[in-house]
């Protein structure tokens, strides 16, 4: 059974994780934010729920909120055989929540950790950034109608009492008809 965003309330809150909290209307694709103008601080991501060819694997890839990812070059790099976009019921099944709802956030509704956490190197390693622990990224609390800003150390400790540990990555974007790292 899935998770409440109650419960995921209440577990921010033992893990002493702070969080700010916008409510918006309901944004089911990353670009929906640009087409209300919604702007908030921090780093706006793109969620994608994939599936290898044989569906035995699940991965959840976080990445930018303007990244057109090259699955192709993916699934090479990562060995993985032919990667695809897994089914709304798959999504249900294994993070417990609708489309245009998932998140880092809906990891919790993943208790066997049949799905794999990557994340893109781009968003997520900055080395530019001195209070990288202060980066805020946007996160569904498995509903589309909110946007949690959460810190990247809040996101690491729930990783940590999740047992969780994501794969940080280099994920190939395409650009138009050419490909970049």
């Amino acid at each position: 059974m899935a998770a409440s965003i109650e419960e995921l309330a209440a577990l921010l809150s033992q893990l002493n994780i702070d969080c700010e909290k916008v409510t918006h209307p309901p944004l089911a694709t990353a670009s929906a934010a640009d087409e209300i103008a919604l702007h908030r601080p921090g780093v706006r991501l793109k969620n994608l729920f994939l599936r290898d060819n044989y569906g035995r694997r699940h991965f959840l890839l976080i990445t930018a909120h303007d990244a057109l990812v090259d699955l192709k070059a993916l699934s090479k790099a990562q060995q993985v055989s032919r990667l695809g976009f897994a089914s709304d019921d798959r999504l249900l099944r294994y993070l417990g929540v609708r489309p245009g709802c998932v998140s880092m956030l809906a990891l919790m509704n993943d208790p066997q950790q049949e799905v794999e956490l990557w994340l893109d190197a781009a968003i997520w390693d900055d080395s530019q950034n001195i209070n990288q622990d202060e980066t805020l990224y946007h996160c569904h609390p498995f509903d589309n109608e909110q946007t949690w800003l959460m810190p990247k150390a809040g996101l690491n400790s729930l990783f940590k009492h999740w047992q969780r540990q994501p794969l940080v990555l280099p994920v190939a974007k395409r650009c138009g008809n050419t490909i970049k790292p």
